[in-house]
């Protein structure tokens, strides 16, 4: 059987991504125009797929995500534009970690809500115990349109896939985007307890022995366990029962 071109490896992952976009939007991960998801374009050394600046993330199709560089200018063609600014964060992690095949990036409250607490994600519930060793922070340097920031950033986040953009927002990075997302999904549900468990008073600590066999234990992170994909295929379903249109 011959090995798909690379063109027919673009076509899917298109597909892939814009199905991401959605699943985003039924999850309510969303702001507006803004934000991204971008993902290295298969056998293209340099290229990623971003969303179009102006689409919500329910608009967002696979015919019309856009081609950049790592500088974030448009190869080829588009009717859309694209956000340069938003993608100074994306590009750095692209260029700087070799396994960022995928990242993603959210304004979710939760997530804003911990971004700027002082004490940062607390372990002491389930998701956030899956996330032993695994998260990382980086201090606020302003709306993120400075590449000078990129050194930084990449110094804070070292190997950890979950990263927390200090009074800013969650990130969270990956082989795939698949692992992409589980991750993503582990540190928002986990910014989700811990805001709705901060209005019951003190919590109880998990032991940190208990945090590292949690993390250990949590098997959607790892290839070998299909890295997230069984979990992203359902969200996909869903997707579709409400709108395959995506795959255009």
């Amino acid at each position: 059987m011959n090995p798909p071109s690379i063109a027919d490896s673009e076509r899917a992952l298109r597909v892939r991504l814009a199905a991401c976009y959605r699943v985003f939007a039924m999850l309510g991960w969303v702001e507006m125009i803004y934000n991204h998801i971008t993902v290295r374009v298969p056998g293209a050394d340099g290229q990623f797929l971003i969303n179009p600046f102006g689409l919500h993330y329910s608009e967002v199709t696979a015919s019309n995500l856009v081609k950049i560089d790592v500088d974030g200018r448009v190869i080829g063609e588009s009717r859309w534009p694209v956000n340069p600014a938003g993608f100074t964060v994306h590009s750095a992690i692209h260029r700087g970690i070799a396994d960022a095949h995928c990242v993603m990036h959210t304004h979710t409250t939760a997530g804003c809500a911990v971004a700027g607490a002082q004490a940062g994600l607390s372990m002491d519930n389930f998701y956030s115990a899956q996330l032993h060793d695994r998260v990382a922070y980086h201090d606020f340097e302003g709306i993120t349109v400075h590449a000078d920031e990129g050194p930084r950033l990449l110094r804070a986040i070292g190997s950890r896939p979950a990263v927390i953009l200090r009074n800013h927002g969650l990130l969270a990075w990956g082989r795939t985007l698949e692992q992409a997302f589980v991750t993503l999904w582990t540190l928002q549900r986990a910014c989700e307890v811990q805001m709705a468990g901060a209005a019951l008073g003190p919590t109880i600590a998990i032991p940190e022995a208990i945090q590292r066999r949690a993390s250990i234990d949590a098997l959607q992170f790892h290839p070998e366990h299909g890295g997230g994909r069984d979990v992203f295929d359902a969200m996909v379903r869903l997707v579709d029962r409400i709108d395959s249109g995506y795959r255009d």
